[in-house]
């Protein structure tokens, strides 16, 4: 399965929307692709994942979250976990790392107002 990413960005924070599965055949272009936007956006300061199409997440792509989620918190980044699935929640939750990734997120934040000047960029990995 695919999985494709559309990134907007904004001065100070970004949100990629997430479709598909983040299993162990895209999770390394998905932390790629994470660490590029961090690196390409040195003032980010919030990095959210709208997380409502992600129809699949295994224990690698739980692993990415948790790799992504150091870099974010290394770079002085909040990682904010948005709109997701209910099986999500419950992966999360089993696995002991709800909380770590998700206290300063929420289940429906609303998403940032678009700024002109944005780039949106749609990338499929896998």
């Amino acid at each position: 399965m695919n999985l494709t990413c559309f990134v907007d960005t904004a001065a100070r924070s970004a949100t990629v929307r997430i479709t598909g599965e983040l299993d162990a055949e895209t999770t390394d272009e998905f932390v790629d692709a994470a660490s590029r936007l961090l690196d390409g956006h040195p003032d980010l300061r919030a990095l959210h994942f709208d997380c409502a199409d992600l129809t699949f997440c295994d224990s690698v792509g739980l692993s990415g979250l948790l790799l992504i989620e150091r870099r974010t918190s290394g770079a002085g980044v909040e990682l904010h976990l948005e709109n997701r699935p209910t099986y999500f929640d419950r992966i999360l939750d089993i696995t002991g790392i709800l909380e770590f990734l998700t206290a300063r997120s929420t289940v429906s934040a609303p998403a940032a107002p678009k700024e002109t000047g944005q780039d949106g960029d749609e990338t499929e990995i896998g």
